[in-house]
């Protein structure tokens, strides 16, 4: 069966972890073409999503993201946005929902997400 939306991405969070959930179908589609491309580097940010969602320090490869995209809506929560850069064009993208304690990817993908090449 494959993964949709709300669905987990992995077993339940332990204690002090953070929940790591698919926003949509699509996003869980992409996990899954990402993962095939970038096994690797696809777990280890699986690995950041639960256990610091919210860097202390940013990286080029880790950061909110800024403008319209900072923020995002699930569930009639507004969340910040932050993304991971898991390949030279594969980002994941979630919401940080602090209440549910639950990171929600809205875009996985192994090419560059398109809205930010708007502008």
């Amino acid at each position: 069966m494959t993964a949709g939306r709300g669905d987990r991405a992995a077993p339940p969070a332990p204690e002090g972890h953070w929940e790591v959930r698919f926003a949509d179908a699509a996003s869980a589609k992409g996990w899954e073409s990402l993962a095939q491309q970038a096994r690797e580097n696809t777990y280890r940010a699986w690995i950041t999503m639960r256990t610091a969602p919210r860097p202390v320090t940013e990286t080029p490869r880790h950061h909110r993201l800024k403008g319209g995209l900072a923020h995002g809506t699930h569930r009639g929560r507004t969340c910040e946005q932050w993304q991971i850069e898991v390949t030279g064009g594969g980002r994941i993208w979630y919401l940080l929902d602090t209440v549910r304690e639950t990171c929600w990817i809205t875009f996985a993908g192994t090419g560059h997400p398109r809205a930010t090449d708007r502008g």
